[in-house]
């Protein structure tokens, strides 16, 4: 299938995906749904809760914190353990600790980075238990989060927002495990291995070379690192393998998957306000941004790469196929890495640290901004959200009235909360690079030398603090020095931000709405779209620039021209 028509395949399935899985998950998060019940209710009884038991924010935020903490002590215990359990054909000891810390925090934050090759280092049992179930976890986690923010809008005058076990266990019964098992199914009807038998050994007889083949679980883990914005792969090229990502099916699959539920939640969103008007908004200030986007990345991987040309070969009419499958060819793999950063999955079906320095950039910055265009199941969703509060204050400002959204008055409590989940990212990241910079531990790990490798320094901590994943695979990233400076990213990058979203929704939930007037700055046209994208990219440009400056910019001036 030619780049055209998959996006036009691509437009089309999301078009359909926006309006049906959307009105779905309303309809599920609103308890209209109960075909699992007989799963369901006795989970609840488990617990102690019910969907009448709701939370104020705070004790939602409490149950986010408790949750996340046990699941980062047992995903921990597992990998340190490992080599001592069972489904290990290959006989592979325990994880590090400083590399276990890394990858417990990784997949507890939905990143999914890994400082690993997986048929390397895990055994099964780890892939399945420790690595597979917190890719349901985490997106449904996020999610519910989302769902505080939107309930933050939608309840009048409520001290609760919801129930964290309840928001957590419809997503995952009713969302995500059954969209993951078509998935699932899928890979594996076009190739994807699914076995939990060992490793082939196959020798040639020709050339008397023996070669080991890894096979493992690997089909339905695929679908959920996909679905879920996860990224964490089986193999450690990820989705430039075959057995992750056998056909062009399966790649244009991949892409439906990671941006269904981020652009259906906008739909949710409008629904669930009572105005759908609102969420078509936010979908628009998504689509302009990701369309940019993946239009300025072709462009860039059409040009020659500047190394190659360096090397002598001055002849490359298809443009930058260095590192590219051939399978996919260039344009797909600049919208696959489009897709995978502009959303926090981070999966790849071709080596990013191999696009020329503009196209690398446009992946650095499609995550610089926040990853909200559409950003991570759930999180890009209550982080635009955050992002729309802000626009909407300026909004106020030049109209000259208390800001409005919703009908939610936008005050003082609100915008310094915005203000820090819009702020936590950014600095955490420029923190943490100038940290790797200053640092002997930190210089050493990079490959290459110059601006290229500062890009790979700052293009793998803008990843961690992003919880995306993705990587420029120039850098020797497991080191006790970046896999505990990593974990520490990956967190704050995580719950600094979502915790902010929580207490958000909290303050407007206990709000009244009021009655929109003459005056009232209205969210839903074109002005306040490009008002909310006009913020996405000022925060980014004003926070990120000067680093992108000592990076790709000027990796790319070096060679000349900038296309």
């Amino acid at each position: 299938m030619g780049f055209f028509w998959t996006l036009v395949v691509l437009v089309v399935a999301m078009a359909l995906i926006w309006r049906y899985l959307g009105s779905y998950m309303v309809a599920v998060f609103e308890g209209r749904v109960h075909y699992l019940a007989f799963i369901e209710r006795p989970i609840y009884r488990l617990l102690g809760t019910s969907p009448e038991k709701e939370q104020t924010w705070k004790r939602y935020a409490g149950s986010v914190v408790v949750f996340s903490g046990l699941s980062l002590g047992i995903t921990y215990a597992i990998l340190r353990l490992q080599g001592s359990l069972p489904l290990n054909p290959q006989h592979l000891g325990a994880v590090p600790p400083a590399l276990s810390w890394n990858t417990a925090a990784s997949f507890l934050t939905n990143t999914n980075w890994q400082n690993y090759g997986g048929e390397t280092t895990m055994s099964y049992l780890s892939q399945m238990t420790s690595l597979t179930v917190q890719q349901f976890v985490t997106p449904a986690v996020g999610i519910a989060a989302a769902l505080v923010l939107i309930r933050g809008f939608s309840k009048k005058g409520s001290p609760t927002v919801g129930n964290f076990w309840v928001d957590v266990v419809r997503a995952l019964l009713y969302v995500l495990t059954p969209i993951a098992i078509i998935g699932g199914l899928i890979f594996v009807g076009q190739g994807a291995v699914d076995t939990l038998s060992g490793p082939v050994n196959v020798h040639n007889a020709l050339n008397g070379v023996s070669q080991t083949i890894a096979l493992g679980p690997v089909g339905f883990m695929e679908a959920i690192k996909q679905l879920g914005t996860n990224g964490g792969g089986f193999f450690n090229i990820n989705s430039a393998h075959p057995f992750e990502n056998p056909t062009g099916l399966t790649n244009l699959l991949s892409l439906l998957l990671i941006l269904c539920i981020p652009v259906s939640l906008t739909y949710m969103f409008g629904k669930m306000v009572g105005a759908l008007r609102q969420g078509v908004a936010v979908l628009a200030a998504m689509t302009i941004l990701f369309g940019c986007w993946v239009g300025f990345a072709v462009a860039a991987e059409h040009q020659p790469n500047p190394a190659v040309q360096a090397a002598g070969l001055t002849h490359q009419p298809t443009g930058n196929t260095e590192g590219k499958e051939v399978r996919f060819g260039v344009p797909s793999s600049a919208l696959f890495g489009v897709t995978s950063t502009q959303t926090s999955t981070g999966s790849a079906d071709a080596a990013y640290d191999s696009f020329t320095p503009i196209g690398g950039g446009a992946l650095l910055t499609g995550m610089m901004m926040g990853e909200v265009t559409p950003g991570g199941v759930g999180s890009g969703m209550y982080t635009i959200l955050i992002y729309a509060i802000i626009a909407v204050f300026l909004g106020g400002l030049m109209v000259g009235r208390t800001p409005e959204y919703l009908g939610k008055k936008i005050q003082a409590a609100e915008v310094k909360l915005a203000g820090l989940g819009t702020l936590v990212m950014p600095i955490t990241v420029l923190a943490v690079t100038a940290l790797a910079v200053s640092l002997h531990a930190g210089r050493v790990a990079p490959e290459n030398a110059g601006p290229h490798g500062f890009s790979e320094i700052l293009y793998a901590l803008t990843s961690q603090g992003n919880n995306n994943g993705s990587a420029f695979g120039g850098l020797t990233g497991n080191t006790t020095f970046y896999n505990i400076l990593g974990g520490i990213d990956m967190l704050i990058g995580r719950f600094g931000i979502m915790i902010p979203a929580l207490a958000l929704g909290g303050v407007l939930a206990a709000k009244n709405p009021v009655p929109a007037g003459a005056g009232t700055f209205r969210t839903d046209n074109p002005m306040f779209i490009g008002l909310l994208i006009g913020v996405i990219l000022i925060i980014g440009a004003l926070t990120f620039f000067p680093a992108l400056s000592l990076g790709p910019i000027v990796e790319q001036f070096s060679h000349g021209k900038l296309f």
